[in-house]
């Protein structure tokens, strides 16, 4: 591109105040604006763009988003991910004319999960607390085993086998070295208010794709109750103890679109977990395929937050340190650390 971006406003209907709560989008209308927003600023079908810039939101839902939610983003702000989202929905509105697609991704659970109180007990029938890891010392020391009213449902009955798989999971946690197995509190649960976007970006979301006559494709992650899928691009462990089934798959069809864009744009949440695990997931297939992509990849860094758990004004869990970390180590690998303040074209012509 050899001509400056011109920079769009923000709609007249966008209200800042209600980023933070739930609400129901009204579609036909914003329909009918986002097509006269096109005619007035002259917005094009997206396969005319020259460059083709793909946003990728990971799991801007209400679940981490809205106060009060189920797993609510706080970061050290302890409102940080309405912060996050009243940043990034004005920018994507300003960059309307350029991004070629947008791709939310939404964490996707039902009650009977691994990382679940309900899946393990003690010798007392008592279930994990929430925020509590489950160690791989502890499951071999019999600390905590598998509920055995799972494996009606889970594995056809099948005890024994859910034991070992179990064994197996923590095991394949430890090899990889990253977190223990956290038992989360029950979120994104599929079909809840939780699991839905969050109404303001969701809003943006459909106003651009019907502007740029652009399809929105989601993408569903943590289907499957057996294993955790921070990562939109792979889940934590893929197979069985015994190889008979594969849990899920590394998300190739979707690396693939990612890695011919021209450039990539990432934001959402939490920026310790899914954020980061996707971004390292997506590193290690740049790497693996060709080292020089890694420059078309910009982190929104002042759209994303790290977990931070407060009780009583005390953040008594706190990942900010390890979510920094990896941001720079991403900056180090040759990955583009933006803020939304920062103007388009200083990163857009570069």
């Amino acid at each position: 591109m050899n001509t400056k971006y011109q920079q769009l406003p923000v709609p007249d209907f966008y209200d800042q105040s209600l980023v933070g709560q739930v609400w129901r989008v009204p579609y036909e209308q914003r329909a009918q604006q986002a097509r006269e927003w096109a005619r007035i600023h002259g917005i094009t079908h997206w396969v005319k763009n020259p460059l083709k810039l793909h946003i990728l939101l990971i799991d801007v839902m209400n679940t981490f988003c809205i106060p009060d939610f189920e797993l609510f983003v706080a970061g050290r702000s302890q409102i940080g991910a309405v912060e996050d989202n009243q940043r990034l929905v004005p920018w994507i509105y300003s960059i309307l004319g350029l991004a070629s697609k947008i791709t939310p991704t939404l964490d996707t659970h039902r009650a009977l999960a691994i990382f679940f109180e309900i899946f393990w007990v003690n010798d007392k029938g008592e279930h994990p607390t929430p925020f509590s890891d489950i160690t791989y010392e502890e499951v071999k020391a019999g600390v905590w085993r598998p509920n055995p009213a799972m494996a009606a449902d889970l594995t056809n009955g099948d005890y024994v086998w859910l034991q070992k798989f179990a064994m197996h999971y923590v095991t394949k946690l430890t090899q990889k070295g990253r977190y223990n197995l956290t038992i989360w509190p029950y979120h994104a649960m599929l079909g809840g208010i939780g699991h839905a976007m969050v109404a303001a970006v969701e809003e943006a979301v459909f106003f651009h794709s019907i502007a740029r006559s652009s399809l929105t494709n989601f993408e569903i992650k943590g289907g499957n109750p057996l294993t955790e899928n921070y990562s939109v691009f792979s889940p934590e462990v893929t197979d069985t103890h015994d190889r008979s089934v594969v849990l899920a798959q590394k998300n190739t069809r979707f690396i693939n679109t990612l890695l011919e864009v021209d450039k990539l744009v990432i934001a959402g949440q939490a920026k310790s977990h899914c954020v980061t695990w996707s971004i390292d997931d997506l590193l290690n297939e740049i790497w693996a395929y060709d080292k020089s992509l890694v420059s078309k990849v910009y982190l929104l860094e002042d759209c994303t937050s790290p977990v931070v758990v407060w009780i009583n004004g005390v953040p008594v869990v706190d990942h900010t340190a390890a979510a920094n970390e990896a941001f720079d180590r991403f900056r180090d690998a040759g990955m583009n650390v933006i803020r939304t303040t920062d103007p388009i074209d200083s990163w857009l012509l570069s």
